[in-house]
């Protein structure tokens, strides 16, 4: 046998390794008869622990100047006219695979935003809701055996109502929207979701309730949602939430909330609509029935290089006050322009943005510049910010 016969195989083997270690991609298959036995018996790699952090910096020039400094009926960078730490965490995951079918989640974050979000404003907290209040996702999974993979996840996990995270590096813009302000970003429970096809996958799931901080009752909600890719640019997703939010857990006083969600991508531009409404019957006299909705239709251009820009009109209604406490509609429009700095494992975000928020109603408004009696703040129906973000993210290579 000749030198040749032997080396070329192996060396077209050893360049396929090479060529799959720089994208990220498996080595063509070759035929096993032309094979070394040490590399036809090799099992893929296991998935690796990732791990990370970020720091998120925000500054809201509120032009009506608060005295109490406050973005009235906010869950997320609520507070104003000051420098604040939103939001730090920092992370370390791995996922569920078929060569390594256990992952596990878990996330430790302070700041501002983490001193409110996930409670709810007509039901008592948790019990150790400050520790709670400081894990972001912390979960196990495991990637059942059971046709096309059946993944289980228990734990606190990222919500799968609505289209904005909890945390800012992830979204478009540096604010939320309303209604990721009022519905749950983090969820505490089990869910189970399933690939029926390479286009479509339903997820249900069971939850300790309506905020995973609070604890309005013994009784779970559950829930469910398909996700379909239509096409490789298109995407939608139905989600539904059903489950008592109040003391009396009779059925007729139960929550339900859909969530629907429709994404177009393209190479620089994203665009994509989201529509929530949610209802109860409220445990008092007459059993008065209140009703949330709210939508949101941002468009996303990276404009070129670092440089990108959203756009999000956006409109709530608290007929009730039920969500928001108070009851109001609300009309908003947010411009965010952003320059991204990639370096290796890190990024810097900045971020320049202007909101504009309309609040009429019997109760509605945002905090002015006085009082109109001792310790009752003036309200104004319209509320301008100026928005500057520094975000500093810290990511390892992922497998």
């Amino acid at each position: 046998m000749s030198f040749s016969s032997v080396s070329l195989p192996l060396l077209m083997t050893l360049w396929a390794g090479v060529q799959s270690e720089q994208t990220g991609q498996a080595p063509a298959q070759t035929d096993p008869q032309e094979t070394p036995p040490a590399q036809a018996t090799q099992a893929p790699s296991t998935p690796r622990w990732q791990y990370g952090g970020f720091a998120d910096l925000g500054y809201l020039l509120d032009f009506n100047f608060p005295s109490n400094r406050v973005f009235r009926s906010r869950g997320t960078a609520w507070h104003v006219n000051d420098l604040q730490l939103n939001m730090a965490g920092a992370y370390v995951k791995k996922k569920a695979t078929e060569t390594s079918r256990w992952g596990a989640e878990l996330m430790v974050q302070a700041g501002k935003d983490s001193e409110v979000f996930g409670f709810s404003a007509t039901a008592p907290n948790i019990a150790g809701f400050r520790g709670l209040r400081r894990l972001g996702a912390a979960n196990v999974s495991y990637l059942a055996p059971v046709g096309k993979g059946l993944t289980l996840q228990g734990g606190i996990f990222s919500s799968l109502i609505g289209y904005d995270s909890l945390y800012a590096k992830d979204n478009f813009s540096y604010t939320r929207p309303w209604g990721a302000d009022f519905t749950p970003y983090l969820m505490m429970g089990v869910n189970a979701s399933y690939p029926f096809s390479n286009k479509l996958t339903g997820t249900f799931l069971v939850l300790n309730g309506y905020w995973h901080l609070a604890h309005a009752n013994n009784v779970p909600s559950t829930g469910g949602q398909l996700a379909f890719q239509a096409t490789p640019r298109l995407t939608l997703k139905e989600t539904v939430l059903w489950g008592p939010h109040q003391r009396n857990t009779s059925l007729q006083y139960w929550r339900f909330l859909s969530d629907t969600i429709v994404e177009h991508k393209r190479d620089r531009v994203t665009v994509a609509f989201e529509y929530q409404v949610s209802a109860e019957a409220v445990d008092a006299p007459a059993n008065p029935r209140a009703l949330w909705t709210s939508a949101q239709l941002p468009v996303h251009w990276n404009v070129r290089g670092p440089w990108s820009v959203t756009v999000r009109p956006e409109f709530a209604w608290d007929r009730d006050g039920r969500w928001t406490t108070f009851a109001q509609l609300v009309k908003a429009v947010t411009t965010t322009l952003e320059y991204r700095i990639p370096y290796r494992w890190t990024s810097t975000i900045l971020r320049l943005e202007h909101r504009f928020d309309d609040s009429r109603g019997k109760a509605g408004g945002f905090f002015d510049d006085g009082e109109v009696s001792p310790g009752v703040p003036r309200l104004k129906p319209g509320q301008h910010l100026l928005v500057f973000g520094l975000i500093f993210t810290f990511d390892s290579p992922g497998r």
